[in-house]
């Protein structure tokens, strides 16, 4: 830390006086300064000058030569050259009018100029990189692991045809509609991807980019698409650099370039430089890069793709996307499904062959064993369901930029949230001032005190109009109208106070900054919490004045005097707790309070021509003048309080991160449902008590200073997330990536919201980032997974709900789709083990499946909630309690992290046969079962109620089902069970064919046409029975809450689409030649025989309901505590405070 000086006379205040005019104009008083402090020094990164080929770098190789070299040959070809002429010689060559002394009243270009250069040059954006193309997306959705066993099987049909054609003869069919079904499958997903990356695209056009750009000397806000060469750009923190700039005045500009250099560290940007590579120009700030603090004016040079980010290919390729947790469920349960499948088709072929010593039959039942297990159409019914919800999504303007944030957002269980701009309307009004011991009020209402500001010409109130006026970064879209009717580029709480000081000031307000130049600045930044400017404003002792403004405790801590009772006297310790009581009266009433200081510079040591440097620190850094406060209210956004109230009602934890005070962080909190119950101070306060006597179970709420978070303990940390009201007040970016990584740390899916460039760490850190369309910098944008268009809070809780809505179809659809599996496989083994006739072949298998099965699934997407608030009620589906917190810690110790590549960072992944291996041996070890046994808490997707459910008990009551329609069938034809399994089992001859030998029984002849049409017509019953169950299934999966009865079963109206077409289907397949063939149905088959299914069809929906019954008792539903004292009903209250009067002087 610098050395801080100490001033050997006292400052004196700024004072106003009239010029001949009559104008107002600014005069101070001298005073005598410290010497500057030691500077400081700045280093590069002596691996991004070698992969630059600088001159300067070291020819020693690094260990990746190769990637070096090329990147040498790409900066040698970068076609940059402006970086190394003169700003005279670049306002020539682009006939541009740039001012660096006051480049606010540049020209820039003329519109009509700007014009003919977007038409002759064509729109500022880069020619989309190469992607796979559609072929290539196919054959990735071809080669996944179901469609290559399903072609598998097919080739094997034909190779068998091969084998033995005469008796193989319906493997012409078998084999081709297996591959063709593959394709069909792989044609389904590969067109609701694309459909899916269609809709984001489009989604995503929504949000264009804005730049701000100076023509015909107006400031204006316009599509980064639109700008042309020439043009002057206005950069300022938190904009993503929209083309190639040459910089010719700034004030502190840094920007990133690690999107484009690898540069981990923020490069500083302004006039003049020395580099001859462009990449290291000091003048030059890049295509896609960021501004993460400062602001500056730029020519463009470039655009589109002739920027350096559109010569230098590769560049823009990102990182891999980390699956999302239901991605990896569904992933792990295809995996298993798979493999069942393959072990059973496996089983049953040696089964086959010992007992029939029969290649091609044992081969054929294998496949149908296989094609029974197998829910091929499961991933496309992922992704529409995705999709869809990603669609209705944007409709309540919440837009995710990946399908994965769609389920995530209803999975979240911890939500940190920004305060200004988020939680609030970002609408800055000055309410109080508090200068020369005297409280002001600029606002008259019930609950406001101190006296009203008549005129500029009050002590301490005119230094701060002169601050609010001086010492700021706001910015004009245009000077020649009314203050109320311009538009402000900045920061909300400058803002704020300078629209105060325009109201106050009138018409003087815009000669006052030309009047006292700018000569010095360091605009605020998240780790000072202040602004610093020196200005041309003579006073006795020399023509300068420094004048600063920022966070209360931060200006106190500068300042040895203040300005109190018209005078300069030394700060002492009375006026620090009348200090105290002012600042925390303000900030209780949620109000954002800011400091006001200046100091007159002695013109000794610092003359007019005197050169401030930032680097150095050659600037005074203590002993100002504390000139007063001045407080600004920020109400809450309407329907905030209603949100987060249901958000907490939800079981998610909502917590506050913020750079406020922690007295207003915690007095906006309290008005919007975030704060509830007492701090621990509040609840010494009260009994009268040490804080360090409160007990952890006394107190409910926790406000935590920024400032502690550095010095937590894990044990401090655990006992923060074991509250339920906590907010984190006076955070830096720092500590907000280290709110989230402790969080989830302790397993919590965690978002985070957030508008400015200090939220974007967190935000690129969280699970899912959601970013602010409106308000929201570039650089929170870019980082975010989600953004919020109309920059609504309450936004987030219809996406919490569309969410989990997705999550609860889904495995309503799951749990619908494999419960025909059942049903389909005990067919093939009563077939091979009893034996009897084969009830069902793998081409009416594939029909399930694919046909009717995939419509009723996919009609799942559109189901609407059971209830109005039911999923709003639930906890989140993987709660973080003691008991998971313990088994993740412990999870996390029996798996150590993978060692990372020293060179990237990233961690070094096995290579694939050794990757196999482990996963070979897993199933061997004691770890692999520790970890299979142990019950992890909260809901999964795929979870032993479902399977129980699906495969034992509505799967068994189709399978008894279609086996009793089976043989009533048979019946009818004069086959009785024990007739069926006498032929099925007779091995010498072959039954139930066309060609089949006769069979006599009771006197009765059966040809084999006999044979082969009661088959077939058995067959049609089984198939139209898997049908009707299934029908009553798709009802009774609808409910998870409430009986599988009244009007919500039939809310969605696709339903009945779905299974309708599903009826059209057999019916074609059943009743229409040739398919009637092909899929072995009967036109002779009589619905009657139907209603046995729809008998079985009922007694499945009373089991079901007796089912739900029971559950109810023994495993009822874990509803959240209703949490008392929540306001959840909007009133012209909603944003109002009501806080007690203290005693000030007034």
């Amino acid at each position: 830390m610098a050395p801080e000086g100490v001033p050997g006379d006292l400052p004196r205040t700024i004072t106003f006086s009239g010029d001949n005019n009559g104008t107002p104009r600014l005069h101070t008083i001298p005073s005598r300064e410290p010497r500057a402090a030691a500077g400081r020094t700045s280093e590069k990164n002596p691996e991004f000058i070698v992969a630059l080929g600088s001159a300067n770098a070291d020819p020693v190789a690094s260990p990746a030569s190769t990637k070096v070299d090329t990147e040498n040959e790409k900066s040698k070809n970068i076609d940059v050259t402006e970086h190394m002429l003169p700003l005279k010689d670049v306002c020539s060559k682009f006939s541009v009018d740039a001012n660096p002394d006051r480049p606010q009243d540049s020209f820039g270009l003329a519109a009509s100029q700007a014009a003919t250069l977007l038409e002759t040059n064509g729109p500022n954006s880069l020619t989309p990189p190469k992607k796979k193309s559609s072929l290539q997306k196919f054959f990735i959705c071809l080669s996944s692991l179901f469609n290559l066993m399903l072609i598998a099987s097919g080739i094997l049909e034909y190779i068998l045809l091969g084998i033995d054609f005469k008796d193989n003869k319906a493997n012409i069919y078998m084999g081709a509609i297996l591959i063709v079904v593959a394709f069909i499958n792989a044609a389904v997903e590969w067109y609701q991807q694309r459909k899916s990356e269609n809709t984001l695209a489009a989604l995503l056009k929504m949000i264009p980019a804005k730049s701000h750009v100076i023509r015909e000397r107006k400031l204006d806000s316009i599509p980064a698409s639109d700008i042309v060469v020439g043009d002057v750009l206005f950069l300022r923190m938190g904009d993503k650099i929209p083309a190639d700039c040459y910089v010719f005045a700034s004030s502190d500009l840094k920007v990133d370039n690690s999107s484009l250099t690898g540069e981990s560290e923020p490069q500083e940007r302004g006039p003049g430089n020395t580099m001859k590579n462009p990449l290291e120009a000091t003048n030059m700030v890049f295509n896609g890069t960021l501004a993460v603090s400062g602001e500056a004016y730029a020519i463009v040079v470039r655009t589109g793709d002739n920027t350096v980010l559109g010569q230098i290919a590769g560049l823009t390729a990102g990182e891999e996307k980390a699956e999302s947790p239901l991605n990896r469920e569904i992933a792990t349960f295809v995996r298993i499904i798979a493999s069942i499948a393959i072990l059973t088709a496996i089983i049953f072929f040696i089964a086959g062959m010992c007992l029939y010593k029969d290649f091609p039959f044992a081969i054929n039942f294998a496949i149908g064993i296989f094609v029974a297990w197998v829910p091929e159409g499961l991933p496309a019914t992922v992704t529409m369901l995705l999709t869809i919800a990603a669609k209705r999504m944007a409709s309540e303007n919440v837009l995710v930029k990946d399908l994965q944030g769609v389920e995530t957002l209803g999975a979240i269980t911890l939500l940190a949230t920004d305060k200004t701009g988020t939680l609030t309307r970002n609408q800055m009004t000055v309410t109080n001032i508090w200068a020369n011991g005297r409280m002001y009020s600029s606002t008259r209402g019930h609950n406001d005190i101190g006296e009203p500001i008549v005129g500029i010409e009050v002590s301490g109130v005119r230094e701060i109009i002169a601050i609010s006026t001086l010492c700021r970064s706001v910015k004009f879209d245009r000077t020649d109208v009314p203050m109320d009717k311009r538009q402000l580029l900045g920061d909300a709480t400058e803002s704020g106070l300078v629209r105060f000081a325009g109201s106050r000031l009138g018409s003087d307000f815009d000669e006052m900054l030309p009047r006292h130049p700018k000569v010095f600045e360091i605009p605020f930044n998240s780790a000072n919490k202040w602004m610093l400017t020196v200005h041309k404003l003579e006073h006795q002792n020399g023509p300068l004045t420094l004048l600063i403004k920022g966070a209360p405790e931060r200006i106190l801590r500068l300042c040895t005097t203040i300005l109190f009772s018209n005078e300069i006297v030394p700060l002492t310790e009375e006026h620090k707790r009348q200090y105290d009581e002012t600042y925390e009266y303000m900030a209780s009433r949620g109000h954002r309070v800011l400091a006001f200081a200046q100091l007159q510079l002695d013109g000794g040591e610092f003359p007019e021509g005197y050169v401030f440097n930032k680097k150095t620190e050659n600037y005074p850094k203590s002993g100002y003048t504390f000139v007063g406060l001045s407080s600004l209210e920020d109400p809450p956004k309407h329907g905030v309080r209603e949100a987060i109230g249901r958000c907490r009602s939800a079981g998610i934890q909502v917590m506050m991160v913020t750079g406020d005070h922690p007295l207003t962080a915690e007095a906006i909190g309290r008005k919007i449902n975030l704060v509830l119950g007492e701090t621990r101070e509040a609840v010494a306060k009260r009994t009268g008590r040490p804080v360090e006597e409160i007990g952890e179970d006394e107190y409910d709420a926790m406000v935590i200073h920024g400032e502690k978070i550095a010095e937590m303990t894990d044990r401090e940390w655990d006992l923060v997330f074991r509250k339920n009201e906590v907010i984190f007040a006076r955070t830096s970016p720092k500590n907000k990536l280290e709110i989230v990584s402790r969080a989830q740390s302790m397993g919590h899916i965690c978002g985070v919201t957030g508008d400015g460039v200090n939220d974007s760490p967190a935000l690129k850190k969280a699970d899912l980032g959601i970013a602010m369309n409106e308000s929201g910098s570039d650089v929170s944008k870019e980082a975010a997974s989600m953004i919020l268009l109309d920059d609504n809070f309450a936004s987030i809780v219809k996406g919490i709900e569309e969410g989990r809505l997705i999550f609860a179809n889904l495995k309503k659809s799951i749990r619908y789709t494999v419960t025909h599996s059942t049903p389909e496989v005990i067919p093939q083994i009563l077939y091979i083990i009893v034996p009897l006739p084969p009830m069902l072949t793998s081409i009416m298998i594939l029909c399930i499946d694919l046909g009717f099965e995939i419509m009723a699934a996919l009609t799942y997407a559109w189901e609407p909630a059971e209830s109005g608030n039911g999923l709003m009620k639930l906890p989140p589906r993987k709660p973080v309690t003691m008991r998971s917190i313990a088994q993740l810690r412990a999870y996390n110790a029996r798996h150590p992290p993978p060692p990372t590549d020293p060179e990237t960072g990233k961690p070094i992944k096995d290579k694939w046969h050794v990757h196999i291996a482990k996963a070979i041996k897993a199933p061997f070890t004691k770890l692999w079962w520790q970890d299979w046994m142990e019950k992890s808490e909260g809901e999964v997707l795929v979870d032993g109620d479902l399977l129980s459910w699906a495969y034992l008990e509505a799967g068994l009551i189709s399978a008894i089902s279609l086996t009793v329609v089976f043989f009533v069938i048979l019946h009818k034809h004069g086959i009785s069970p024990r007739q069926a399994r006498l032929m099925a089992k007779d091995t010498s001859k072959s039954y139930f064919n066309k060609d089949s030998p006769e069979y006599t029984y009771n006197g009765r002849t059966f040809t084999g046409n006999d044979q082969f049409y009661a088959l077939n017509e058995a067959r049609t019953g089984v198939l139209f029975s898997i049908y009707i169950l299934q029908v009553f299934n798709l009802f009774i999966c609808k409910a998870r809450f409430r009986l599988p009865f009244g009007k919500f079963m039939f809310r969605n109206t696709r339903t009945f689409y779905g299974f309708g077409g599903g009826l059209v289907l057999l019916a074609l397949v059943t009743y229409i030649p040739p398919l009637n063939s092909v899929f072995n149905g009967s036109y002779k088959s009589i619905p009657l025989y139907w209603l046995i299914a729809v008998g079985f069809g009922c007694f499945l929906l009373a089991y079901a309901t007796a089912r739900m019954l029971i559950l109810r008792k023994s495993k009822p539903i874990k509803w959240n505590r209703t949490i008392e004292g929540l306001h959840m009903h909007p009133t012209i209250w909603s944003t109002r405070h009501t806080t007690k009067s203290i005693d000030l002087k007034v």
